[in-house]
């Protein structure tokens, strides 16, 4: 019978690598705890009008990569999650977030998303994103504390050579002044532009200047820049943004030909990116958001958040050769030598665990050399040997595995003695 195997795009993390999320995760939820973020766990799955209403009919996402069903008592479809934004904007509405006292309202969020996509290094079918969202100010200041939590825990992780790509896309209204002078410019070239470059062309232009294609990226290279058609506010903003980032020691560069993949992106957009990471470069991006609250059916709100994938923050620790901090192992092995101190060893290490000790037994009969290699395997830090004589004596023998150094205890007594041990 042939083996199931698990579906391409996806991955399983073992024991051994799931420690180092388990790291990354602490690290993150610590950080919204400095930043006065607090935590939204919304549906895997959402109506999928949600999507086609928040990301974008002519996004990537909506047209291409959604996991989309059809709901057997109705005539809705359902869609696995492919972002967190607009499941948090959606709860935000629906559970009268705006009413809240503590504005603006700053949540994150740490969860799998999915989306059909090819896969390649950094990237997966399901995946993890860690994001942030601030709903309720367009304060330029809070753009840049977004933009510098993201920064915040990247290097706190200890990753190096981070740069910040800045832009404005502006207003709904900057775009339609920017629109008649970019569709001049893309008709004249809407021939030699991809498939996909001359169906955006009509529906959403801007979005050309975000294709991949080098090609395109050639014939628009000369294309009329959002930047000059900025209204005196959404410039001001930009230009508050910037300072504010100064203020916090953050360098940035401006590319005005960032304009990220979501249609709901306003004002600021910006992605933070390392420098060869396999197929990935863009470790983060996000941005305001100032419509999508309303397009939602909620009050005219002003957001602004982003997103990471821990699976490309991990590569990109990987490429810099940085190891995590991470505890591996147990704190203690009771190894016995006469299978008559079975009962009692098994007794101890449940009173070692309930004193928080990381403990640990033999469960396949091994003799006492094959149980001390089990305990170096382990990394144990302490062996706690019962013999014969000490089964008799109700002690047992602690050895401290890093300078081989023994000592015998009574039974009661361990527990005490290797707190005080791990802790010193």
């Amino acid at each position: 019978m042939a083996k199931i195997q698990i579906p391409r795009g996806t991955q399983d993390i073992m024991p051994g690598t799931v420690e180092l999320w388990h790291y990354i995760e602490a690290k993150a939820r610590d950080l919204c705890r400095r930043f006065n973020y607090q935590e939204i766990r919304t549906p895997l799955f959402e109506n999928t009008e949600l999507f086609q209403r928040g990301v974008g009919e002519t996004t990537d996402i909506v047209e291409k990569e959604m996991y989309s069903v059809s709901n057997p008592r109705s005539d809705d479809t359902l869609t696995l999650r492919p972002e967190g934004t607009a499941g948090v904007v959606r709860s935000y509405v629906e559970n009268k977030l705006y009413g809240s006292p503590n504005q603006p309202v700053k949540m994150y969020y740490l969860g799998p998303m999915f989306r059909h996509e090819r896969p390649q290094a950094g990237r997966y079918r399901q995946f993890v994103q860690f994001g942030a969202e601030a709903i309720g100010s367009s304060d330029p200041a809070i753009d840049a504390e977004v933009i510098s939590l993201a920064m915040r825990l990247y290097e706190e992780l200890g990753l190096s050579g981070l740069s910040v790509e800045l832009n404005s896309v502006g207003t709904i209204e900057d775009r339609a002044n920017h629109r008649h002078h970019l569709l001049a410019h893309l008709n004249g070239v809407r021939d030699q532009l991809c498939p996909d470059c001359q169906s955006r062309i009509d529906r959403n232009p801007l979005r050309v200047l975000d294709c991949k294609n080098e090609t395109c990226q050639s014939l628009t290279k000369d294309a009329p820049s959002i930047l000059e058609y900025l209204s005196e506010e959404s410039a001001a903003h930009f230009e508050a943004v910037k300072a504010y980032l100064t203020a916090l020691g953050i360098r940035y560069t401006v590319n005005p030909r960032m304009v990220r993949g979501l249609d709901y992106y306003t004002q600021t957009a910006f992605e933070i990116k390392m420098a060869e990471i396999g197929a990935v470069e863009t470790l983060c991006g996000g941005g305001r958001y100032n419509g999508l609250v309303a397009e939602l059916g909620g009050d005219d709100m002003p957001g602004i958040g982003f997103a990471l994938s821990i699976e490309r923050l991990l590569l990109a620790l990987e490429k810099q050769g940085i190891n995590l901090p991470v505890a591996i192992g147990v704190d203690c092995f009771v190894a016995i030598q006469t299978p008559e101190a079975k009962t009692t060893a098994f007794r101890l290490v449940d009173r070692l665990r309930s004193a928080g000790v990381a403990a640990e037994l033999d469960y396949l009969d091994r003799k006492m050399k094959a149980q001390l290699k089990q305990a170096d395997r382990l990394s144990a830090r302490f062996t706690v040997i019962i013999g014969e004589s000490e089964l008799a004596n109700g002690s047992a023998v602690l050895k401290e595995m890093a300078t081989g150094e023994q000592q015998e205890y009574k039974l009661e007594e361990l527990p005490g003695e290797l707190v005080k041990r791990l802790k010193s």
